[in-house]
Parts: structure tokens; C-alpha cells; sequence
């Protein structure tokens, strides 16, 4: 697979700080029952990594230690670790709200029947990928008969009140099928409401829109395609400033599979580490594990920046929470 990590680590893009931690996004391994076109982390099912019994201790610390407002949960698939639901009832124990990044799919797997009902007993806030509502786009990125199953999965979710209850919060997530920057969130959730509505009776909270990251399975594709360098221009020439103040990396730590920490998941991705502390030169990095900083002030440091950032800054802006302006 060809690398765009190079390409990516010598950047003008501005340089920024962290502000109050509220959130921790853990990738508890890289496992899945799929392989998506777009996947930034190479997940898949012969995937063998996954956080063992002593990282998810870690991560329970850490929450109570610095009073994390927001688990964040994603992977692979982060449901196919066997220590996804004793993690998820004791961080709802200690106050925090837990987001699962969901497939959908996984909810239509032999053994993930009873899922649905799980998240929603520890009132998990579903956030769903879901690249489109046809049939063809999401073949396209995710493989034959993964639209048939996301929406029996989507189904399944709504009767157990996610997108009903107000309580039970379910978002879905758009990526582009290319190379190409999101459509305005707002309209793009409208259609996705009235479609998938009329088509399926299926509802939803919100739509969230993510511009694809040119890095691992995405990047490799434009590598192979020769369309890498105009894809950068795209996303150079849509920069937006205001952007800066509401990028996610200022709020959340990303934490690896091994637990190493990270200013985000794209920076974990390529091998970025942390810069723990303020005034730190970024020649000085070196690789921090969550059980180093369970006691760390991280307010003020600087964010480990790369020619990649500019798809979170782009047009409307891209987070994990979706569209930032």
C-alpha cells in the first residue's frame, strides 16, 4: 500500500494549543467486519490488534483522574473487543457519556444480536456510519449487501427507542465517496431524514459530516490514482481560519490500542505523538503512554500539526462531531 505519510509531515499549517481536556477517543484495536474504501485506520477482519484487560484499567484511571466528561469509543469495530461493555458500564458509572462509532453492521453479526439492547440499557450514544442513503454509494465504500444490513441495523436501533428517546441519541456520519469536500451539513441531513424516512421509516438525531483524511487507505488511493497533489489543493484552497478555534484536537486525546497517546485519531494513524507539555519543541516528541499522564496538565501545549490538518479546517470544517461552522 503506498504511503502518504511522508508527504504529509513537513506543513505551514498554523500552529495551535490544546485547551481544556473533556474528551478521551480510545480505538480499542483494529479489528472489524469490514474494510472500507475510506478507512483511515486500515481496520479489518484479519485484523489481530486489540487494547487488553491492563489499557482498559488505564483508561478507567485516567477518566476518573482527570474527570472526563466523554468516552469516546471507536476501532475497527471497538464492539469486537471483549472488554467493550465491561469498559462501557464502568465509565457510565463514573458519570461519563460514551459514544460508540458504530458500522451498523456489526449489530446484524452472530453473537452482537442482543447490542442494540446493551447500548441502549447503558444509554450509549449511538454515532453511525452511514455514507450515503443509496444503495449504490455505500456499495461502493463498503461492499456488497453492507446498505441492506446498515438499515436493518438502523431498524433494529429505532425500535429500541435510539432516534425516538430523547435519551437515546443516534447520530449518523457521511464521508464522501471521493475526493471531494462534504456538502453543507444542514441540507445533506435534511435529505438524509426525508429519504431515509420515505424509503425505510427510519429516524434519526442528526447528520455528521467528515471530510476524508488523506492518509492510510484514502491516501493510498489517491497515491495510486495520481489525484493526491490536487486533493491537497482542494483542501489548501478551502481553508478557513475560523475554523481554528473549534478544531477537535483541542479538547480530546486520542489513545491507541497499546495505549499511546495522541493529539487525535489521524495523528495516531500517522505515528504523530503527543507533545505533553507547553513549550516542548516538537523535535523533542517522543511517544507517551495514558499511564505516564493519568496526573498531567495538558492545557496549553502544543498540537502536533501536518500538511493532513488542513481536511479538518476545510470549507465548513470536520470533526468527529461533525461539520464545525
Amino acid at each position: 500500500m503506498l504511503d502518504t505519510r511522508p508527504l504529509l509531515l513537513d506543513t505551514d499549517f498554523p500552529k495551535i494549543k490544546r485547551a481544556t481536556l473533556d474528551t478521551l477517543q480510545v480505538n480499542l484495536g483494529y479489528l472489524c467486519n469490514l474494510s472500507c474504501t475510506h478507512c483511515h485506520v486500515n481496520a479489518g477482519p484479519r485484523r489481530t490488534e486489540l487494547m487488553d484487560q491492563e489499557g482498559i484499567e488505564t483508561v478507567l484511571a485516567f477518566i476518573e483522574t482527570q474527570g472526563i466528561r466523554t468516552l469516546d469509543l471507536t476501532g475497527g469495530a471497538p464492539e469486537m473487543n471483549p472488554h467493550f461493555r465491561d469498559l462501557v458500564q464502568r465509565a457510565r458509572a463514573l458519570g461519563c457519556t460514551v459514544i460508540d462509532r458504530c458500522n451498523l453492521t456489526i449489530l446484524q453479526e452472530p453473537g452482537y444480536e442482543d447490542l442494540a439492547q446493551f447500548l441502549a440499557s447503558q444509554k450509549v450514544h449511538v454515532s453511525a456510519s452511514l455514507p450515503c442513503y443509496t444503495e449504490q454509494n455505500v456499495s461502493e465504500q463498503r461492499g456488497k449487501g453492507v446498505f441492506q444490513e446498515s438499515i436493518a441495523a438502523l431498524t433494529r436501533l429505532n425500535a429500541w427507542g435510539y432516534g425516538v428517546k430523547s435519551d437515546l441519541p443516534l447520530s449518523l456520519v457521511y464521508n464522501p465517496n471521493g475526493a471531494f469536500l462534504p456538502p453543507p451539513q444542514e441540507s445533506l441531513e435534511a435529505d438524509y431524514k426525508r429519504q431515509l424516512k420515505e424509503e425505510h421509516q427510519i429516524v434519526f438525531d442528526n447528520l455528521l459530516t467528515i471530510t476524508n483524511m488523506p492518509i492510510s487507505r484514502f491516501g493510498s488511493v489517491l497515491l495510486s490514482k495520481g489525484t493526491y497533489d490536487e486533493y491537497m489543493s482542494l483542501l489548501r484552497d478551502n481553508f478557513s481560519s475560523s475554523n481554528l478555534d473549534t478544531v477537535m484536537c483541542r479538547n480530546i486525546l486520542s489513545v491507541d490500542w497499546q495505549g499511546y497517546v495522541y493529539d487525535c485519531d489521524f495523528n495516531q494513524m500517522l505515528a504523530m505523538p503527543l507533545v505533553a507539555s507547553r513549550g516542548v519543541l516538537a523535535s523533542d516528541k517522543e511517544q507517551r503512554h495514558l499511564r505516564e499522564l493519568i496526573h498531567h496538565d495538558f492545557t496549553g501545549a502544543p498540537i502536533v500539526v501536518g500538511e493532513h490538518c488542513y481536511a479538518c479546517a476545510a470549507g465548513q470544517g470536520s470533526s468527529c462531531s461533525g461539520a464545525l461552522s
